[in-house]
């Protein structure tokens, strides 16, 4: 069963990627990635994967060490499980940066390479965007309150 929901998962979260990336003028895309249920597909397998094995999992979270985490995610369902946590959760950043970007009017030709940084690294990709986010607040950013005008007599 694992094998069939780890073949299933591109399947949920693709569409969504390649809208962001490739399509991101597109109207329907803006639509689509304005709801935040296109990240239900993978939480969904998540808490498939989640509930039969929850017990060992909240042993392993609620008090975590180095050798109980490398014994759960050396597991299939440990795997598998993480997988779908990595799917979800960089979704749900790709989404926020998504957002975020038109919101302020950054180029996609910027930000679509992030999105792909999103999908294959996605802290790094996040922290790039940040990044971006802060250099172009800097640039757009007025140089300060106009300078008074001498009073006319």
């Amino acid at each position: 069963m694992l094998n069939q929901l780890f073949s299933v998962s591109s399947i949920l979260v693709m569409p969504f990627w390649f809208l962001m990336i490739v399509l991101p003028f597109w109207r329907w895309t803006a639509r689509i990635v304005a709801s935040p249920w296109i990240i239900a597909g993978p939480a969904a397998l998540y808490a498939i994967v989640l509930i039969p094995i929850l017990p060992t999992v909240w042993a392993g979270v609620s008090n975590p060490t180095l050798d109980g985490i490398v014994a759960l995610l050396g597991t299939p369902e440990g795997a598998a499980l993480s997988w779908f946590h990595f799917l979800a959760f960089d979704l749900f950043v790709a989404r926020w940066v998504y957002l975020d970007s038109r919101e302020r009017r950054i180029s996609a030709w910027f930000v679509s390479p992030i999105l792909g940084l999103v999908l294959m690294l996605g802290p790094l990709g996040w922290g790039l965007y940040m990044a971006l986010r802060t250099v172009v607040g800097l640039v757009r950013a007025p140089a300060g309150p106009p300078a008074p005008q001498a009073a006319r007599r």
